[in-house]
């Protein structure tokens, strides 16, 4: 039986452990009247269009019009997408998701010859624009982003044209994610107690995790046995997808889509490079944990099936959510009042939709807008990472609330570059509370196998799907059809060489770039190593308490989009241009192993 009749309905789920969406729109009908008030006010674009030569005046008054129509899209996105995300099978706000997509586009274009239309004014023209009018001064930053990226924008009529043609360009991303959250039909399996359960992602996830090495199993050859029946198609999808990057970059002027994607951020291509080179260097360490794994599985043979269940079987310790809440806030006192009273803000007043329910988005995450609340999705079970989880959902959502009430809404962001240090700092510093305060071996032994597996899921196995993205950008480049055999050989190579001689070259995994949704995301996931790397010299500096580290991180929490990243990052005390950064994460992955090797040794006696 498929175990998510077992979930309950959205209707049923006590309101107190939802999110109040409420502080976003009172009602439908509410969102409704912005929905319209917004594609009427998309009508007024002929009215600043033409006028930026015509003096600062014009000039501040089309850029805040800009800005205004942004940030209203932004709110109605915001509300259409999460109440989509808490009952995916509801056709209603399917529909209304859906319209707010077309209104995305519509929206793009009405604002794309804002960009042309500045680059198309002298350098002397628009800065003494900001001579002449002070309150432009607030936006420089911004215009600078702009003025720089002067040898990469196309005249107004071919920006308008690409941007009319936005959904059609994604329809690779937007076809792969029906295909594989919808369409797909997995197979059914027996699980740990022996009842039958229906694959899904989630599932498979749980089941990935599981004890019974049969389960695993049975899962990873049925998980795959879908993929490897569709896998032309998703070769389909995937190819045309990298040529979309590939031609807009080409027609942009860039050098490559991985330029084109890193230089709206200004992240040197170097910081990419760097990843690769000092991972691929320290890839012995990984084959090394493969090799612990192999002996505390006891198994001859160590398959990709065997890389995620918990070295140390079941957990040692679970928790309910009120007891991960207490736990969250125990190990973020570190932080200081300030943090802490957002966090408390976060607990109280719902900004998280906490449990499954029937058609629930699956995973985590922390979204808002502007003008709305950062709230956090969860999907919770009472484990401990479901309380590794919570934490870095609160990380994000610290951060956007930090940005968003120190920054005006042109620089209220920040960049995905960002994002995922506040989240993993967390998650570092909860690691670290956990092995201070809990004495027992087999908890012990516990927390460090996570934090492990967590290190080679976020740094080693990001930086593997990396490595491949700019691989097949490259190869697509030079002309090379990127059919599913291509893909698949080349797949299996690289995970070969990521995983190393102890784990089998099981034919499956060499189908795992058919069902990785990031590669669709345009050079987004190598941020998430670069990320997690920069977390752990930034939680070792507040953990020690070095002069200043907490005030340097609030710093990096309040800078939003005010100034570029890499400059941001300096300010928190991490040079993310040089190497050192992510030697120093090795060494803790290192260290963390020995310590884990060591308990290991003692548990055995």
């Amino acid at each position: 039986m498929d175990n998510s009749k077992q979930l309950p309905l959205r209707e049923d789920v006590p309101e107190a452990k939802t999110w109040d969406l409420t502080r976003i729109f009172t009602d439908d009908d509410e969102f409704e009247t912005a929905f319209h008030m917004l594609k009427k006010d998309l009508e007024r674009s002929r009215e600043y269009k033409g006028t930026l030569d015509k003096g600062a005046k014009d000039f501040l008054a089309a850029l805040e019009w800009v800005l205004a129509v942004s940030r209203k899209l932004e709110t109605l996105y915001t509300y259409s997408s999460m109440k989509t995300d808490q009952d995916t099978g509801n056709t209603f706000y399917q529909g209304m998701n859906a319209r707010t997509g077309a209104l995305l586009a519509q929206t793009s274009e009405a604002i794309s010859w804002f960009e042309p239309e500045v680059l198309s004014l002298s350098d002397d023209v628009i800065w003494s624009y900001f001579d002449k009018e002070p309150q432009l001064f607030v936006y420089r930053h911004f215009v600078e982003q702009i003025v720089d990226n002067r040898p990469h924008v196309l005249p107004e009529k071919q920006e308008a044209l690409l941007a009319a043609a936005g959904e059609i360009l994604d329809s690779p991303g937007t076809t792969f994610s029906i295909l594989n959250n919808s369409d797909l039909v997995f197979p059914t399996i027996e699980d740990e107690n022996r009842e039958k359960v229906q694959l899904s992602h989630g599932v498979y996830g749980q089941l990935m995790e599981s004890t019974d090495r049969s389960v695993r199993k049975a899962a990873f050859k049925g998980l795959y046995s879908v993929y490897d029946q569709f896998q032309n198609t998703f070769a389909t999808t995937l190819r045309t997808n990298v040529k979309t990057h590939n031609y807009n970059a080409k027609v942009h002027g860039y050098k490559s889509a991985r330029e084109a994607a890193l230089s709206t951020n200004h992240v040197p291509e170097s910081v990419y490079d760097t990843l690769v080179e000092v991972v691929n260097k320290n890839l012995p360490l990984l084959h090394r944990y493969m090799e612990l794994r192999k002996r505390l599985l006891k198994v001859e043979e160590l398959h990709m099936y065997d890389v995620y269940t918990p070295l140390m079987g079941e957990a040692p310790i679970t928790y309910t959510f009120q007891e991960a809440k207490a736990q969250a806030l125990e190990a973020l006192t570190v932080m200081g009042p300030e943090y802490m009273n957002i966090v408390h803000e976060a607990f109280n007043n719902r900004w998280i939709d906490v449990v499954e329910n029937k058609g629930k988005r699956s995973g985590a995450y922390s979204s808002g807008a502007y003008d709305t609340d950062p709230y956090i999705l969860l999907n919770w079970h009472d484990t401990l990472d479901q309380v590794f989880t919570l934490i870095h959902e609160t990380g994000h959502s610290v951060h956007s609330y930090f940005t968003r009430h120190n920054q005006p809404y042109v620089y209220g962001d920040y960049s995905i570059f960002l994002a995922e240090i506040a989240s993993t700092t967390n998650e570092n510093i909860l690691t670290e509370h956990l092995l201070k305060t809990r004495s027992e071996p087999k908890v012990r032994a516990y927390v460090l196998n996570h934090f492990l597996d967590g290190f080679k899921g976020t740094v080693f196995r990001q930086t593997q799907f990396a490595e491949f993205e700019h691989f097949m950008h490259v190869e697509d480049a030079k002309g090379t059809a990127l059919t599913s055999d291509f893909l698949d050989q080349a797949y299996g190579k690289l995970n070969k060489k990521y995983y190393g001689p102890s784990v089998e070259e099981d034919p499956e995994i060499s189908l795992e770039w058919a069902r990785i949704p990031h590669f669709y995301y345009n050079y987004y996931v190598f941020q998430y190593a670069t990320g997690f790397s920069a977390a752990s010299a930034l939680s070792d500096k507040i953990l020690n308490g070095k002069t200043d580290a907490l005030n340097a991180y609030l710093t990096y929490l309040k800078s939003g989009n005010s100034d570029y990243p890499i400059e941001v990052m300096k300010k928190a005390g991490v040079d993310m241009t040089k190497a050192d950064y992510l030697k120093d994460a090795m060494h803790v992955f290192e260290s963390r192993m020995n310590e884990l090797e060591d308990l290991v040794q003692e548990l055995e006696k």
